[in-house]
C-alpha cells in the first residue's frame, strides 16, 4: 500500500507564490511516475504537471512557465513551486502516484487560494 501526505497549501495574493510538498510512503517502487491534478467543486479533476523517475517533466498548459515541478527520487517526495499565482489556480490539490504496476495512488488534498 501507497500513502501520499501533502503539505504547502494556503492561502496568496494574486501574483504570489506557494510551494506544495507530497511524501510517499509504502511500496512505492522506484520506477513511479509521481504529479499533482487540481479540482474545484464542480468541476472534474484536471492535470496539472507529471516527473517521471528519470526526472522528464510534463506540464498543463495554462501552468507552463508559472509552475515547477521536481522530485526528490531518494525520499520519493515530490514537489510543485507554483509562482505568478492567479486566482483561477484556486483549487483542493491532490499529489498522485502512479506506481510500476499501474496502480494509481492519491493524497488527500491540499487547498490553494489566491485572491484577486
Amino acid at each position: 500500500q501507497v500513502r501520499l501526505v501533502e503539505s504547502g497549501g494556503g492561502w496568496v495574493q494574486s501574483g504570489g507564490s506557494l510551494r506544495l510538498s507530497c511524501a510517499a510512503s509504502g511500496s512505492t517502487g522506484s520506477r513511479n511516475l509521481m504529479g499533482w491534478y487540481r479540482q474545484v467543486p464542480g468541476k472534474q479533476r484536471e492535470y496539472v504537471a507529471t516527473v517521471t523517475y528519470g526526472g522528464y517533466t510534463n506540464y498543463a498548459e495554462s501552468v507552463k512557465g508559472r509552475f515547477t515541478i521536481s522530485r526528490d527520487g531518494a525520499k520519493n517526495t515530490v514537489f510543485l513551486q507554483m509562482n505568478s499565482l492567479k486566482p483561477e489556480d484556486t483549487a483542493v490539490y491532490y499529489c498522485n502516484l502512479v506506481s510500476e504496476r499501474q496502480e494509481n495512488y492519491w493524497g488527500q488534498g491540499t487547498q490553494v487560494t489566491v485572491s484577486s
